[in-house]
This record gives C-alpha cells, structure tokens and sequence, in this order.
C-alpha cells in the first residue's frame, strides 16, 4: 500500500515563507477574521458601481485563485462560495510595505482578508480597490495550474477538496445535491411524513436483497452488519402506530463499483399506513416532478443525448407486458427449457440459474429490456420469488405488488404494497435463507424479530424507496455516480501506481 506520508504535497518553497513569517510575527493562521460582506453582497449592491472608487468600504475575505502581475500594480481574484471578484493592489495607494508583504508572501490558493472601495474597470469588471491585507491562511500545496478538465478524472475523486476548489461546476452539482435533500425533508414534511432514525449497525440485515459489510462488536460479543436498507426498522415504527414516515438514510451493500453503483449510497425510504403500491406509484411520480420542476424549473431536461420528459402520467407495464413489447418475448408462450435455451443463445448473464417461468422473466427484463426504459416508466407486479417484502398481487397468483421505477435505463426506485402477514413473511425468509444456505450471497437472513412485530399487527401499508444518488446525476446531467458522491470508494494504490491503474472497475447490477 502507498505510504500515507507520500500522499502529503508540501511545497519547500512555501514552507520556507511559513517560517519566514513567523519569524517576522505574522500570525499566519490566525483565529478569525472580520469578514463583513460576501463577494455576492457586494456585487449585488454595488451593480451600478462606476469608475470612480465607492465612498463606502468593504471587507470580505476568500481564497486567491489568480494573481496578475503588472509591476507596481497587481490583480488578483479572490474567491469564496458566493462567487469570485477582482482585487486591484496598487503601491501608490497602499505602500511599499503592504504591496511588497502581497507580491513576496501571497499566492494561488492562499486565503487572505482585504478591505477596501469599489469601483468599475474600463472593461466593466466589479473591482475591489484593496487599502487593507490580511493573511488568515497560507497554502502549503500548491493548486494544480490546469485542473479543470483534467483527463484524470480519478483524482477529482480521491482529492475531492482540489475538485471543488478549482472546478465550479462540481461545486454546482453539490449545491444540487444539498438542495435535493432539503426539498426532500420539505415534502413529506408538508404531507405529514415524520423523519426517524434506525440502526446502521444491525444484528440481522435485510430489507434488500445485498452482500452485507460484516463488522463485529467486541464488548456484545457478537457480529454486526452494516445495514443494506432500512425498511425492517421503518415498518417497525408503523407497527408501533406512526402512519407516515420515512428516513434519507446511508446504506451499504458489499457489491462491484460502476458507473451506477457505489458500496455506499443515499435513498430516501418512505412508509404510508393505509395505502397501496399504487398509492405509492402516485406518490413517486408526484414526489420526483416536484423536485425536478423546484431544482430545474422545468419538466423537460437533457440527460447525455436525451431529452427526458418529467410530464405524467408516466408510463406504466406490468413486468411481462413490457419483455413482450420491447424484448418480443411472451415469457409465458415457452416453456423453461425453451426459455433457458434462449436465454444460452443471449448469452445472458446467469441463464443457468431461474428455475422457473417467472425468475426467468425477471432475467430477460433485466438484461434484455431495463437499458431501453429512457423516459420515466413504472414496472410492476413482480414475481413473488424476487419479493420477499412484498404483499401477494390480490388478483395474479404468484406475483406481488411491486413496482420499479426506471429513468434512462436506471432504477430509481422501488416500492411495494408491504407484506403485513407475519406467517407469510416467515416463510418468505425461510425461503431466502434456504436460497442463502446454498450459496446466494444477496439472499436475505431470517429476521424473527421483525416476524414478530408483524404478529402485533402492521396496518395494510405502502412503502417505497427512492434512490438520491441516481436522482441526482439525473438532474445534474453527470453519467457516473462517482460525480455526485463527494467521496466515492477508491481502491487505495498500491507504490508506483497511478490513480488510473489503481482504479479496479466492477459492473456489478446489485
């Protein structure tokens, strides 16, 4: 593994002014700065600003990002997360000793607090004539010259602070993001949701068919696993009579990285007594318009080379309607054998394993038809062997009621009408640990506990989650999920290698 020292990018030549300065007592990191306007404050209130200084002062502070050197007058640009706004530092109207204390000690990526008289460019550039400096922060590594666009794109993602530093459009997708979430929590709120919390560590995992992270609690004794969904803990709270609540919750499955996939990732789980999975399909389209119009301002967006429609109803097929229409197969016309023999001449993943009609259509819809699903479609009664959360379908015997939403080829979510019959759900669990005990790693364990809370009755519930991650490449137009994770899980590199030799890429469909 790479010496953790080897990461550290200290500059000699910085460091020497470090030293320098203090020997001068300059407090080079100090402890607070007076910061009395934000960049955009002052651009907003000075708009009308002429070519002739403000008689009014400001004082703001930020990073330097450039420095323009043109003799005894320098320009710079400093910035803070409202924006970037132009310093002039002239040696006739600060002195020889604040302008030789900028151009000898400052540089790129150093902060520093300034005040001074606003005034206009001849170019009409919002300029800062600077009267006063202060140092608050001396960058020791220096910032790449030429980040933005970078081919290396992995290490935009192990040094997410360089990325956000120099590349305003990641700074944009986390202001997103950040917003989602907020609109998120305002939502449900505003419909009566209660927010709750549940175990991340768990003793028996579930909620999700996944490969568990193990961990193991020294003073229980005992192994623990990192939850892969939070659904059995929710559906506790609707046992225990709260009727509408949901958790954003950070989950953990033990699967391959790709474009679509990461070990950890964000979703929102929602649970609503007294309600259906058609009531939660309603929900989902309502919920997702919502927040597409509130962060876009429109319902007609442009993801990759496709423009998406947000405008409902959205489309809507059950699972073997839509492998007849867009796969051309009529799951039901053939039978398994005939089935697995196409499924060989597909060259599917897998093919060898569905045993009957009904894993088969999950297959060929998986690996044949998801990738087609572009504009927001709903899929839904789902076979009971792929449901073991999942209420029996009232009227098709052996399906469930279940959808999956898919946008672009992506599932966003998944939601059903909730199981709330503890002797069915025992022997559904039965059924996943027997698949488990013979070799199916993302096979669900037995939760007795939650069979029991079953047993004091769960009201007739419909439940859904709601994947943030891939809600949020959807609107920031990014095509990998690594770009809407601030810190996306990186193979650590081994001595000698580069990010792009270290990076291993899965193309796991968990």
């Amino acid at each position: 593994m790479t010496d953790p020292e080897e990461q550290i990018a200290f500059d000699s030549t910085r460091l020497d002014k470090v030293r320098a300065l203090q020997e001068q007592g300059v407090a080079v990191y100090p402890h607070s700065f007076d910061r009395r306007d934000t960049v955009q404050e002052i651009k907003t209130r000075f708009a009308n600003a002429t070519h002739e200084k403000s008689t009014e002062s400001v004082t703001t502070a930020g990073r330097i990002y450039i420095i323009r050197n043109h003799g005894k007058t320098l320009f710079a640009d400093l910035g803070d997360e409202s924006g970037k706004i132009q310093l002039y530092i002239r040696k006739n109207d600060i002195g020889d000793e604040k302008f030789n204390f900028f151009h000898q000690y400052i540089e790129r990526g150093d902060f520093i607090g300034v005040s001074g008289h606003v005034f206009r460019t001849k170019l009409g550039e919002i300029t800062i004539g600077v009267d006063e400096i202060t140092l608050l922060c001396k960058a020791v590594c220096p910032l790449p010259e030429k980040f933005h666009g970078l081919k290396d794109v992995e290490k935009r993602y192990r040094q997410r602070y360089i990325d956000l530093i120099v590349n305003d459009e990641s700074r944009q997708t986390f202001r997103v993001r950040s917003k989602v979430l907020a609109l998120i929590r305002r939502y449900l709120d505003d419909r009566g949701f209660l927010e709750f919390e549940t175990p991340i560590l768990q003793p028996v995992y579930g909620g999700a068919n996944a490969r568990p992270f193990t961990s193991y609690h020294n003073f229980l004794d005992q192994k623990l696993y990192l939850r892969i969904a939070p659904e059995l803990y929710l559906k506790r709270l609707v046992v225990g009579g709260f009727e509408k609540v949901f958790e954003v919750a950070r989950n953990f499955r033990n699967e391959d990285i790709d474009t679509n996939h990461n070990p950890e990732f964000s979703m929102v789980e929602i649970y609503w007594a007294y309600r259906d999975f058609n009531d939660m399909m309603a929900l989902t389209e309502n919920f997702i318009t919502s927040l597409v119009w509130e962060i876009l301002g429109s319902l007609d967006i442009m993801f990759g080379d496709a423009k998406i429609s947000f405008v409902g109803p959205w489309k809507k097929y059950s699972m073997a309607d839509v492998v007849k229409e867009f796969g051309g197969i009529d799951i039901f016309a053939h039978s398994v054998e005939e089935l697995r023999a196409l499924a060989q001449q597909h060259k599917f993943d897998e093919w060898e394993k569905p045993q009957s009609q009904r894993e088969f259509l999950v297959l060929f819809f998986e690996q044949m038809v998801e990738k087609k699903l572009i504009q927001p479609t709903f899929i839904y009664d789902f076979p009971i062997e792929n449901s073991p959360l999942a209420k029996k379908h009232r009227s098709r015997e052996g399906f469930t009621e279940r959808f999956e939403l898919f946008i672009y080829g992506m599932e966003i979510a998944n939601g059903f009408s909730e199981l709330n019959d503890p002797v069915d759900q025992k022997a559904r669990f039965e059924a996943q640990d027997e698949k488990r005990r013979h070799g199916d790693a993302e096979a669900q364990m037995i939760d007795y506990d939650f069979i029991n809370a079953l047993g004091y009755g769960m009201p007739p519930t419909g439940g859904v989650g709601v994947g943030i991650d891939r809600l949020v490449m959807l609107l920031t137009n990014k095509n990998s999920i690594k770009e809407v994770i601030l810190f996306p899980q990186m193979k650590t590199l081994l001595p000698g290698e580069g990010a792009e030799k270290g990076e291993k890429r899965g193309t796991g469909t968990g």
